[in-house]
C-alpha cells in the first residue's frame, strides 16, 4: 500500500514477513457494489438481493440449511489495506486504533455478516443483507443459532 493514501493522523506499520496459516475460499460473493465506497456500512434485510456462488465441491455442506433463515457470512476484504493500526475515519476525523473499528482495513481484513437466506439452487446462494463488493472470496457460512434443523 502505498503511504500517500494515509490521512492526516494515520499510522502503517509493515507487515509480517511470513504467514501463520492458510485460507481455502470456498466461493465467490456477488453484488452490485463495484468499489468500496459504493456498499452500505451494513448489510440490511430490506438490501437488494445478493448472490453466493459456493464451490460445488462444497455443495453437499448445504444440507440442513433452511429457507427462510438467517446465515452468518464470513468473508475475505481482499482489497482492503492491512497496515494501518491508527486510522482516521472521516465521520469522526480523530485517529482509532483498527481494533476500535469496524473498518475493513485490518491485519486480516476478515468480515462478518448476518444475512437472509432467501434461496438455494444448486451451488447458489440468494441472500439479502451483504454489505461487500462484488467478486468479494467467501471463508465460511454459518447458521446464526446453534445446529440447522433437520
Amino acid at each position: 500500500m502505498n503511504d500517500s493514501d494515509l490521512r492526516p493522523g494515520e499510522v502503517a506499520v509493515p507487515p509480517p514477513q511470513g504467514f501463520d496459516a492458510s485460507l481455502h475460499f470456498i466461493g465467490v460473493i456477488r453484488t452490485p457494489w463495484q468499489q468500496r465506497r459504493d456498499c452500505p456500512r451494513r448489510g440490511s434485510a430490506d438490501g437488494p438481493d445478493c448472490r453466493i456462488e459456493l464451490d460445488p465441491r462444497w455443495q453437499q455442506a448445504l444440507q440442513g440449511l433452511e429457507i427462510p433463515s438467517r446465515v452468518q457470512v464470513l468473508y475475505w476484504m481482499h482489497q482492503s489495506r492491512r497496515d494501518l493500526v491508527l486510522q482516521v475515519p472521516a465521520s469522526r476525523g480523530q485517529p482509532l486504533g483498527s481494533f476500535a473499528l469496524r473498518s475493513p482495513v485490518r491485519p486480516n481484513p476478515i468480515a462478518s455478516s448476518v444475512v437472509e437466506l432467501v434461496g438455494i439452487a444448486g451451488c447458489t446462494l440468494t441472500v439479502r443483507g451483504l454489505d461487500c463488493i462484488d467478486g468479494t472470496p467467501l471463508l465460511d457460512l454459518k447458521p446464526e443459532h446453534g445446529l440447522a434443523k433437520g
